[in-house]
């Protein structure tokens, strides 16, 4: 059996997550496995950790293995899938498939991007199959929130495995091709081994709105005011984006469009044809000079984005023109989870200035691009699969998925996380290992390793602040000159009003001269003492202890 070729999936990012999309497929023997990446994508990182931008998975397993890895596929270009790949390419170095759209937004982004690698791409028309080392896959077009998303069939002598990436069933998207039914119940008759499936909205019954409903909404509400029309979405979901200028259009209205990322995407779409028809969208310089009653504005910020066009129009952070009463912001999105307060700012700076707030809590103007129980059921049927990993989802999702898997009748349900090595072939379906993975922190322009701890250090930073002492020993351990200390996120005074600055001056004289001589003549028992006794000092007037550094200058 040592000889004989598996078929495994090891997620490194998606699993216990949502975001940060990056899977192996593996095929061969155990010490000869070739393997196909699916998706590299990103997360975003949280008030936890200060000052890091993005999050990216650890690649360091299939990095040492990279002259294994046959190719990289991207099922779409959302940047939970794709945001990484320009990062994390370069120490990969392997072929990489996509449709046209993911491809001329990846380009775009490069180009904004100064540095940024070149990645030589091969484009995949959705519903076209290639061949990819001992991988024939095959992209399945189906409906999402960002064109040209596909499912993947992926095709080995050990069988198929259908990975879904982000999907749902929409029978009427106003662009692009509906989820492809007639294909996949030809792969389910065809034998599906194993299915790899998102879980983003198992928790929820029913089935997904289509964006036809949202399109007939936002028509209505370009209509229904004298005031200007925000609309703020996703930048990446272009039939929301197209449904929203021919809302505007439709009401007499121009259409603006502000943000780069916007008209980024916006481009992109004009050169793939999803926005043939659609009028030329204006530049953020015509707000103040068209009147207001003739205005739909198409705004980047829609998850509170502090340096997005609507963020800086709701705090009065000059981008062309500013925000007045009687405008109307329609937030045609959905906050992710942990951005409510982002999100909540901006709207409360909104709801401050009389500009009136529409949401999808009153008015739908939002659907998700993820299927829900009774479109998982109708691909459970057309499927057949023999064995289900659920996906795409934090812990609970997973859960309820591979409850919901068996209630479909699939006989191996695997509940796998990062890091997890699932055999799928032959035999019981199974976690039969673990590789390494974890979150590689993008901070400013480096790539920080996750044993990095200093963002730990600038956790305790803003929790107590930092004390730098600076000492002159002379060779007989006296102290040459007064210390010099700078003190930086410390209250000035205590709860009686005593300065912490003498606090801290008296304790490190109280401490040196406190030593004996000898050991004065000591750098490091002299920086030792010191460093606790201002830390204690602190702590017993405030409470908490600060970072407290001490340098030793011989003189």
């Amino acid at each position: 059996m040592s000889d004989a070729n598996e078929l495994v999936f090891a997620p490194l990012g998606g699993l216990g997550e949502i975001g940060m999309n990056c899977a192996l497929y593996g095929f061969g023997p155990p010490r000869g496995r070739k393997w196909l990446m699916v998706d590299v994508g990103l997360a975003f990182a949280g008030e936890d950790m200060p000052g890091v931008d993005l999050l990216m998975p650890d690649i360091a397993f299939i990095e040492k293995a990279k002259k294994d890895l046959v190719g990289i596929v991207v099922t779409h270009a959302h940047e939970d899938h794709i945001g990484a790949l320009a990062e994390l390419w370069p120490r990969l170095g392997a072929p990489v498939y996509m449709t046209r759209f993911s491809a001329g937004l990846a380009e775009a982004r490069r180009l904004s991007e100064p540095g940024a690698p070149k990645i030589p791409i091969t484009i995949v028309a959705p519903g076209s199959r290639v061949a990819i080392g001992p991988f024939d896959v095959e992209f399945v077009p189906v409906a999402h929130s960002i064109p040209d998303s596909c499912a993947l069939a992926i095709r080995t002598s050990a069988g198929v495995v259908v990975h879904t990436g982000d999907w749902k069933i929409d029978p009427t998207p106003p662009i692009g091709a509906p989820t492809d039914e007639r294909r996949l119940r030809e792969i389910g008759a065809e034998g599906v081994l194993a299915l790899i499936c998102d879980s983003t909205n198992v928790l929820r019954d029913g089935t997904s709105p289509s964006e036809a409903a949202v399109a007939a909404t936002l028509a209505e509400l370009a209509r229904g005011t004298q005031g200007r029309v925000f609309v703020t979405t996703f930048a990446s979901n272009v039939a929301r984006l197209r449904a929203a200028a021919e809302a505007g259009f439709a009401a007499g209205r121009q259409v603006v469009a502000l943000g780069r990322a916007m008209e980024r995407v916006v481009a992109v779409a004009r050169e793939c044809g999803y926005f043939d028809g659609v009028p030329a969208l204006l530049g953020p310089d015509r707000l103040d000079r068209l009147p207001r009653d003739k205005i739909l504005a198409l705004a980047t910020g829609s998850q509170g984005e502090p340096r997005a066009a609507l963020a800086r129009l709701a705090l009065d952070e000059r981008v062309g023109s500013t925000l007045t009463a009687g405008d109307r912001v329609i937030f045609s999105s959905r906050t992710i989870p942990g951005n409510e307060k982002a999100v909540g700012r901006i709207v409360n700076a909104l709801a401050k200035q009389g500009i009136e707030i529409v949401t999808d809590r009153t008015h739908l103007v939002h659907v998700s691009g993820h299927p829900r129980r009774g479109e998982l059921a109708q691909l459970y049927d057309w499927l057949k699969p023999k064995i289900a990993v659920p996906a795409h989802g934090e812990p609970l999702h997973l859960s309820e998925h591979a409850a919901f898997a068996r209630a479909q009748g699939v006989g191996e349900v695997v509940r796998a996380y990062n890091g997890d090595v699932v055999r799928l072939s032959p035999g019981e379906a199974r976690v039969i290992a673990r590789v390494d993975h974890g979150r590689i922190m993008k901070d400013g322009a480096i790539l920080l390793p996750p044993t990095d701890d200093c963002v730990a250090q600038r956790r305790k930073l803003a929790f107590a602040g930092v004390v730098s002492i600076a000492l002159a020993l002379t060779a007989k351990g006296e102290m040459a000159g007064d210390p010099d200390v700078l003190i930086a996120g410390l209250p000035k005074s205590t709860r009686d009003g005593a300065g912490i600055d003498a606090a801290i001056d008296a304790a490190i004289f109280e401490t040196f001269e406190s030593l004996p001589r000898a050991k004065r003549r000591d750098p490091d028992v002299v920086c030792g003492a010191v460093e606790r006794a201002v830390r204690n000092t602190v702590d017993a007037l405030w409470g908490k202890k600060p970072m407290v550094h001490v340098l030793i200058v011989e003189v």
